[in-house]
């Protein structure tokens, strides 16, 4: 995944690294505060891609969304374009390293003119993007916990506890709760939980590999693994471009946010997927604004720093929006037929809602008082 965690990662990495030299031809003098080391930094970015955790949440969906093949074709070609977005996304990194990150890179690449309303969609976007994907994180952590609950208690047809829907809506504002104050603790200790969470999900990694293989009855073969395209999806969907293109959202999320394994219901099931939906394209398009930014407005003008594409940087950067736009549209369709108030995919809504109310707010009222973040880089 290639998340805000990552970015801000990158920014205090970069900071720990240059130090407080003048940063080539930007002139961006460091005033990071350094706490984080390098490892540090690389923990929390990796414990948010979790891809331990994010395959789990999405495994049910990759089965119903053209089962094996899809998983398996769909997370090279997946990773390979998100490669391409992060490249692009480092290479603006490096020439402008601070904890402003995303909406600061918009607002220095657009200019004077055009910078505040850059920073101001970049900023809701990449917020917007981020609630999206708590909310889906811990939804889905509160089912998980409803489950072991009732296998604990005798199971399904066992007479084990099975909780409503309100009572999962309690443990979901429950966890919310304990995250916020754990998101408040020093970063002392949030560092110190970043590397206990990349320790555990390479771990964690490790013995799946080998305990599922070791405790499986039954193997499936090769031949299954690597051509099967299931297209009985149950959901009313029956052409297979279609349902490859649904199948990428277990790539395309996994490689965004990190999340836990879950049963769902079909009401369930079709919120939670408006959840991811709404967790990807926002946060993707807050990552690809700078980018179209650096390929357009700043093309001329962008000096790039120690990390750069070199003549690639153009083309990496526009197929990094590309792909953007084209994820945007493909997980805004519908997840089931018919189409109902029910199993409408809300993403586009609330996407569209997003943008039409920052559009709004800004015109009435932040264009006469937002100037954009507080830069501490030198216009030379």
């Amino acid at each position: 995944m290639v998340s805000d965690n990552l970015v801000e990662g990158l920014n205090d990495l970069s900071d720990h690294l240059i130090g407080s030299e003048e940063i080539g031809p930007g002139s961006s003098e460091i005033q990071l505060y350094r706490s984080l080391m390098a490892i540090a930094n690389f923990s929390v970015s990796f414990s948010v891609v979790s891809v331990l955790t994010g395959l789990n949440t999405m495994y049910g969906d990759g089965l119903r969304y053209g089962g094996p093949l899809t998983m398996i074709y769909g997370f090279p070609i997946v990773g390979l374009l998100t490669l391409i977005v992060g490249l692009s996304m480092a290479e603006i990194c490096s020439a402008y390293p601070t904890s402003g990150g995303l909406y600061f890179w918009s607002a220095k690449l657009c200019g004077k003119r055009w910078g505040p309303l850059a920073s101001w969609l970049t900023g809701w976007f990449n917020i917007v993007g981020q609630w999206a994907v708590t909310t889906s994180v811990d939804f889905s952590l509160a089912q998980l916990i409803s489950v072991i609950i009732l296998l604990s208690t005798g199971g399904k047809n066992g007479g084990g506890y099975e909780a409503s829907k309100y009572v999962i809506m309690c443990f979901h504002g429950g966890i919310l709760l304990l995250h916020a104050i754990i998101n408040s603790l020093p970063i002392s200790v949030m560092s110190f939980f970043g590397q206990v969470a990349a320790a555990w999900n390479l771990l964690g990694v490790l013995l799946l590999m080998i305990l599922i293989p070791s405790v499986a009855k039954h193997k499936a073969s090769a031949e299954f693994v690597f051509t099967h395209f299931n297209t009985d999806t149950g959901e009313g969907i029956d052409n297979g471009v279609y349902i490859f293109v649904l199948g990428l959202l277990v790539s395309q999320y996994t490689l965004l946010g990190y999340d836990a394994s879950a049963h769902m219901s079909l009401e369930s099931y079709v919120a939670f997927e408006a959840m991811v939906s709404i967790a990807t394209i926002g946060s993707y398009i807050a990552y690809a604004l700078p980018t179209l930014f650096r390929v357009t407005l700043a093309r001329k003008s962008f000096v790039p720093g120690p990390f750069n594409l070199g003549r690639f940087s153009i083309l990496a950067g526009w197929v990094a929006v590309l792909w953007v736009i084209t994820i945007s549209v493909l997980f805004s369709l519908p997840v089931a037929y018919p189409i109902t108030t029910e199993t409408l995919n809300y993403a586009p809504v609330a996407v569209g809602g997003l943008l039409i109310l920052t559009v709004s707010a800004w015109v009435l009222s932040a264009r006469h008082w937002f100037t954009g973040p507080i830069t501490n880089i030198d216009n030379s």
